[in-house]
């Protein structure tokens, strides 16, 4: 198969993400000293490079958690109790399904008191009308001389009766409210949803990460979307608009598309990072959201994992196990082998090969490798029992040290990268 410029330009900077890598673990491996890199091979598993295990070769992953497109919250009235709560976290409503009722004595209490009270302001009302017009008839009958100081105190008059008028309007509002809430003292829901938290007297539930103060908090039933979290680190791999590929924690059969449609970045919350023995590093992680072509036999709050749509959903359509075609030495065509780590040590193993992907430059391997080899780039100083090392065993060989962090490929879930040899 012709090699094309694009194909050389994947190789080079794969080597060169697992050359970082290689060379801090050869520096530090369990501080023992150096470790030359032509004595550990580094390779990769099968599933991690064609993305059939818990990885998908060098793509990042995030998780995220599916929601409601729309939520609706009722805030409870401070000013009143609840006297019973008819629903559960969970539950599933629909418009018109009474959530809680409020304490109808307490409004019977205060609507009373408030009758009263409008008596009284029109009693008072009236009693400023007759004294105004007393102070009119005085007024006429009155030497000029007196006539100012009668009107001075009609206009004063006319004032607190102003405000006894506003005073009484207030209070007739008043009452109105509170027969409307005696009529309604039974709130139900606006819309059809699943009761996602009920806020029974706390200072605020806690959803995901976020603060709601809300009494009830209903998420609706129908569309749905992916709330997702980026890191500070690797924000700037995906951008609003960028197609995603939504993966199943529980099944890996599970998949579905979406776009991301916006990306929170006003919104970050610090969290604590941990790398060795340094507990005191923070990272900010930033929400953002997916919107989804189809939300077919998805859950509220369902955990997912989320990556970027690279044409992966097409590449798993195919059979067998597709992997990049520079990981087959073909120095003789007829005779294809792969280089697999077999107990530690690297081994020669034929292959049966397939079709070809000169798009993708993947071939099709039909015999000779499983999802569970490991395997590593080929070039021709390899030789038959060089020790090999994974990347989990770097990782692990890092341990105990001062806190540096060993990295072979991009950061996140998924996290892999190609061979160090034949590099040229």
């Amino acid at each position: 198969m012709k090699k094309s410029g694009g194909k050389k330009l994947i190789i080079g900077l794969v080597a060169a993400a697992v050359l970082i890598g290689v060379i801090v673990f050869a520096v530090r491996r369990n501080g023992s000293g150096p470790v030359d890199p032509e004595k550990a091979v580094f390779v990769e598993s099968v599933a991690a490079i064609t993305g059939m295990g818990s990885s998908n070769g060098m793509m990042n992953r995030f998780s995220g958690v599916v929601e409601s497109q729309e939520t609706w919250s009722i805030e409870q009235n401070q000013e009143y109790s609840v006297a019973e709560v008819y629903v559960k976290v969970g539950d599933t409503v629909e418009e018109g399904t009474p959530l809680f009722i409020y304490d109808v004595e307490q409004f019977n209490e205060k609507l009373e008191q408030a009758k009263i009270d409008l008596e009284r302001l029109n009693a008072e009302l009236s009693s400023m009308n007759t004294t105004i017009a007393e102070l009119e008839k005085e007024k006429a009958e009155a030497d000029a001389s007196l006539k100012a100081s009668y009107t001075i105190q009609i206009q004063q008059q006319e004032l607190e009766k102003k405000q006894k008028e506003y005073d009484i309007k207030s209070k007739q509002s008043e009452i109105d409210k509170l027969n409307d809430n005696i009529a309604n003292a039974t709130v139900t829901s606006k819309i059809a949803g699943v009761v996602q938290t009920i806020n029974n007297g706390n200072s605020g539930q806690t959803y995901y990460g976020e603060n709601d103060n809300s009494f009830i908090k209903i998420m609706k039933t129908g569309d749905f979307r992916v709330k997702g979290t980026i890191n500070e680190s690797n924000i700037g791999e995906i951008t609003e608009g960028v197609s995603m590929i939504v993966h199943s924690r529980v099944d890996p059969d599970k998949t579905w598309t979406g776009t991301v449609t916006v990306i929170d970045r006003e919104n970050g919350k610090a969290s604590q990072s941990y790398y060795g023995s340094d507990t005191s590093a923070q990272s900010t992680n930033y929400p953002f959201y997916v919107d989804l072509d189809s939300s077919e036999d998805l859950m509220l709050g369902q955990h997912v994992y989320m990556e970027i749509n690279a044409g992966q959903l097409d590449e798993s359509k195919k059979t067998g196990i597709w992997i990049d075609e520079y990981y087959v030495d073909q120095t003789d065509p007829e005779k294809p082998v792969i280089w697999a780590a077999e107990n530690g040590k690297l081994k020669k193993r034929s292959v049966t090969l397939g079709e070809r992907d000169e798009e993708l430059f993947k071939v099709q391997v039909l015999e000779g490798l499983t999802a569970e080899d490991y395997i590593a780039f080929p070039d021709e100083t390899m030789k038959e029992g060089t020790p090999t090392i994974t990347m989990e065993e770097m990782a692990a060989a890092s341990e105990g040290e001062d806190g540096m962090a060993v990295s072979g490929g991009m950061a996140g879930e998924g996290m892999s990268s190609a061979g160090m040899h034949g590099v040229g």
